[in-house]
């Protein structure tokens, strides 16, 4: 048996071949709504899954650390392995470009939300939005 499965089974869950083949599919995406990791999914070669499977597949993947997800915008999450949580994605308001910045460039923003609250903040699962240079420039 696999660490995953292990890890899966320690939480009393199984690895389906679901489960893989949309850790797989993330994985291939680098980042990906549900929607369009179904649609990886589907052209894997093992057959269409129902958006329903990929999001209980993800849910189960994120309670284990496996999968994380931003909100780059007011739709669907954006899902990522895990250990690709290294960076805070911008957003452009004006074209809709994605960008990213290393999550160290958050850290005075994280330290001085503790020092004032006390609040440990996770800025790997933020988005900032604004405007990016092409569109600041262009009236």
């Amino acid at each position: 048996m696999s660490d995953l499965g292990a890890r899966l089974r320690a939480r009393g869950k199984r690895l389906t071949s679901q489960r893989e083949r949309v850790l797989a599919a993330v994985g291939r995406l680098g980042h990906g709504t549900p929607d369009e990791i179904a649609d990886a999914v589907g052209s894997d070669g093992g057959g269409a899954l129902p958006v329903s499977t990929v999001y209980r597949s993800l849910d189960a993947l994120s309670e284990l650390g496996l999968v994380g997800h931003t909100h780059v915008d007011h739709r669907a999450p954006s899902y990522h392995l895990a250990d690709h949580a290294t960076h805070v994605h911008v957003v452009c308001r004006g074209c809709g470009w994605v960008g990213e910045v290393p999550l160290s460039a958050a850290d005075e923003l994280v330290a001085r939300i503790d020092d004032r609250l006390g609040f440990a903040a996770d800025a790997g699962h933020a988005a900032v939005h604004g405007l990016c240079r092409t569109c600041r420039e262009d009236p």
